[in-house]
């Protein structure tokens, strides 16, 4: 990931093998890591069962929230993909029972990766 999207926020894509190893203690016993990307210190996961945001917080990053939302509950999403001078990609997960969507920034040339992760998970 280069200076300028990590201080953008973008989103770049990550090493599996190291999410899997890092998640290990918290993910299911057949569950896999699938694709991840960064997001500054922050994570997106795909696993084979749920989708994954983890926020680290705070000053040493030693607090972390994990949002795990099981595929089954993701309704649509949508990915708007870059342009001309709008150099980042969106993305937005609408889930069951909430109003409002997930919303992330990605580099643009993950958005198609995200939305291949979302297709095979979801259909």
């Amino acid at each position: 990931m280069g200076l300028l999207d990590a201080l953008m926020g973008n989103a770049s894509e990550v090493d599996v093998a190291d999410i899997q190893e890092e998640l290990a203690p918290i993910l299911g016993d057949s569950e896999k890591v699938v694709s991840a990307y960064k997001l500054v210190r922050d994570l997106i996961v795909f696993t084979s069962n749920r989708f994954m945001f983890i926020d680290k917080q705070g000053m040493t990053g030693r607090k972390v929230d994990y949002h795990s939302v099981p595929y089954k509950a993701i309704t649509q999403f949508k990915v708007e993909t870059a342009g001309h001078f709008d150099l980042d990609a969106e993305l937005k997960i609408f889930i069951s029972g909430q109003s409002e969507p997930l919303e992330f920034e990605l580099k643009s040339d993950t958005a198609k990766g995200v939305q291949k992760s979302l297709a095979n998970a979801m259909f």
